[in-house]
């Protein structure tokens, strides 16, 4: 039987602490199968230079969203977060093995990878497609920047603590102004990390919505609120001791009072390959540790 894909992109969590080895291991049975299923291996230079790979000859991510026609990833929630950001733009769909401790998107454990990567490159797995945020920072007086974010944007206060207060308009349309520990915008992807902690909906990844999520609002009347992801936010700091914009907790830049932070759905989206069966709510379960009553999971999902 033909697969459906070519050539494969391969990366790696590039900070392994303490696990090179295991992870070296991983990297090899992968070899090793897409060798046996005549595919093409693509390594990320960043992985072959992290994990001393000398046998790989490793390849930029302009040469991997020309080439590759899928990616497997290899590490945790973080480090699919950043692989996902940087090939959306090609389209390249990710599969992700957790080499990490949550995996909400790295969802095949390490364990069940021998049975379970086979049958997907076969062709056999779920697509789901998921929201990509882009942002940007107009400045009062420093640099700007663009970023995007799978899991959410994020105003905070930073080391030195204090209220961030700042104004919120939805499509020009002032929402409110609020002071607060921080405010969150997440992607259904994203309702299930930070803004979840924050007392957040939990959004459905099929949902066109997006959820706005105060930190510690000086006003206990101000709640998380869901809106329709067409929408464009400003976020204007009317007063900011030391505050940072996050995009993912990957990116950043400091803000000063009277910067804006805007942010938008990004024409791009994150494909991600689940095996055949895939369960969104048997991954809340697992994650979450949702409990149900005995007999009731069967032919649930």
């Amino acid at each position: 039987m033909a697969v459906p894909f070519q050539t494969a992109a391969i990366f790696a969590k590039t900070r392994p602490e303490g696990h090179q080895a295991a992870l070296v291991q991983a990297l090899e049975a992968i070899f090793a199968m897409l060798a046996r299923l005549g595919m093409r291996a693509l390594v990320d230079a960043r992985t072959c230079a992290a994990l001393a790979l000398g046998g790989q000859p490793g390849y930029s991510l302009e040469e991997i969203g020309e080439q590759a026609d899928v990616a497997i990833v290899l590490g945790g929630d973080g480090t699919m977060l950043g692989i996902a950001r940087d090939l959306a733009a090609h389209d390249v769909p990710l599969i992700g093995i957790n080499f990490g401790r949550l995996g909400f998107i790295t969802d095949i454990a390490l364990h069940q990878m021998p049975e379970v990567l086979e049958p997907m490159l076969h062709g056999r797995f779920e697509t789901d497609r998921r929201t990509l945020l882009e942002g940007d920072l107009q400045p009062a007086g420093a640099a700007a920047l663009r970023g995007h974010a799978l899991n959410d944007i994020v105003i905070s206060h930073g080391v030195t603590g204090g209220l961030v207060e700042f104004a919120v308009r939805i499509d020009g349309a002032t929402m409110y102004t609020q002071r607060a520990d921080g405010l969150i915008l997440a992607t259904p992807t994203g309702s299930t990390a930070y803004a979840l902690s924050a007392s957040g909906p939990i959004l459905h990844p099929s949902l066109n919505g997006l959820v706005l999520v105060p930190v510690a609002p000086h006003t206990l009347s101000n709640r998380p609120i869901a809106l329709p992801d067409n929408v464009e936010l400003e976020i204007e700091l009317t007063e900011a001791r030391d505050a940072t914009v996050y995009f993912d907790m990957q990116s950043f830049a400091p803000l000063a009072a009277g910067d804006i932070v805007r942010a938008r759905r990004s024409r791009h989206v994150a494909t991600l390959l689940h095996p055949a069966g895939y369960s969104y709510f048997a991954t809340l379960r697992q994650k979450l540790h949702w409990n149900v009553m005995s007999g009731d999971q069967h032919g649930r999902g």
